[in-house]
């Protein structure tokens, strides 16, 4: 049973997990809240992997005070060893009365036992409570669990009749400076950034986040089916890379390799990577999100393969005509039933842009 004022903690502890939006990977973001006779006693967030989880934290904070309270938790506790030891256990040696979740984890370590563990140790335990926007933070983390794979957003800056350069390949800058800052902030909260061989020939991008503080860079991976990449690509800086090719010959991917390059084979049927194969193997390596910054072609072949999930789109207030590029080589279609759908979830404006998310729907 929720009450009127479980929500507004509930808010609070999500808005301190999305603290470690761009930190906690591979683990989710988490917020936890201490509330001891209406008064806030203690709060925390999970900030990186292998240190202490979002409920060590605020019990930490709230001390004694702890003993009798309730705590709000954007996740599920943990009640398993990894890392770090179950955080179940630490609320109930705090004392901890009850204990509000917002969603079950779906780890399958866990997945309800946490839950469980605190009721046989009498703790009330609620869960549900703002599902949504928990899920929300974590699509990458429960896309991983679930599926087996990481939640894959396609971004691409066009102009307003959806052109991404013109047809001699200039495209700097369409976007005003304001959505390509935005756009780090997306590179910053992913596991790693994708793009194609194409894209690395014309236009040799380094694929790091810039202007924000974060501790790290995520991975860049690169689809190139005939291992085309130079060696002095600047997407293959400081060795934090993986090429997927379609190139049996282990003996090619050597020179890479003594850059610290990671090279993995996974050929298709026609030559070209696989790439739900790819998507599995970028889950098993434990990536939750992952952001494509690539060209028509491989944006429009994660499409029609079933790999993209959402768009991240910057509409630039002009227009280029139709001898420009487009954003997506899709296969053509004989009927509308054919059409990708999908669910526009925001509409921002951007300095003199607009940002469009939106989420493929199924079939």
């Amino acid at each position: 049973m929720f009450y009127p004022f479980d929500e507004p903690y509930m808010s609070r502890a999500l808005a301190l997990a999305a603290q470690g939006l761009n930190t906690t990977m591979p683990n989710p973001r988490v917020g936890c809240v201490i509330v001891n006779a209406e008064e806030v006693v203690g709060e925390g967030w999970h900030q990186r992997a292998g240190e202490a989880h979002a409920e060590v934290h605020a019990l930490r904070a709230a001390g004694a005070r702890a003993q009798g309270a309730t705590a709000y938790v954007t996740l599920e506790p943990c009640s398993h060893f990894g890392r770090t030891p179950p955080c179940c256990d630490a609320l109930i040696k705090a004392g901890i009365r009850r204990v509000v979740c917002a969603m079950q984890d779906p780890n399958p370590l866990v997945a309800g036992r946490g839950l469980a563990r605190l009721r046989e140790a009498g703790v009330t335990v609620v869960s549900g409570l703002l599902e949504v926007q928990a899920r929300n933070l974590n699509e990458g983390f429960i896309s991983r669990m679930e599926r087996g794979r990481p939640w894959l957003r396609v971004k691409s800056a066009a102009s307003l009749d959806g052109r991404t350069a013109l047809a001699n390949g200039q495209s700097q800058w369409i976007t005003c400076d304001e959505a390509r800052a935005d756009a780090q902030h997306w590179r910053a909260r992913s596991c790693a950034i994708l793009t194609g061989i194409g894209t690395v020939l014309a236009d040799n991008p380094r694929l790091t986040i810039r202007g924000i503080a974060c501790g790290r860079q995520p991975l860049r991976i690169i689809v190139d089916s005939q291992l085309r990449t130079p060696l002095d690509a600047a997407v293959l800086a400081e060795g934090h890379a993986l090429i997927a090719t379609a190139v049996k010959d282990p003996q090619r991917f050597a020179p890479y390799q003594e850059l610290g390059v990671t090279v993995i084979s996974l050929p298709a049927g026609d030559g070209r990577v696989d790439l739900p194969g790819l998507m599995k193997e970028l889950g098993q390596r434990g990536l939750n999100e992952v952001l494509t910054e690539a060209g028509p072609v491989l944006n429009g072949a994660l499409i029609a393969a079933g790999c993209a999930d959402a768009l991240l789109l910057y509409l630039a207030p002009s227009l280029l005509g139709n001898q420009a590029r487009g954003m997506f080589g899709l296969p053509g279609m004989d009927s509308l039933t054919q059409r990708q759908s999908l669910h526009i979830q925001d509409v921002t404006r951007i300095g003199s842009d607009l940002r469009i998310l939106a989420q493929f729907t199924p079939h």
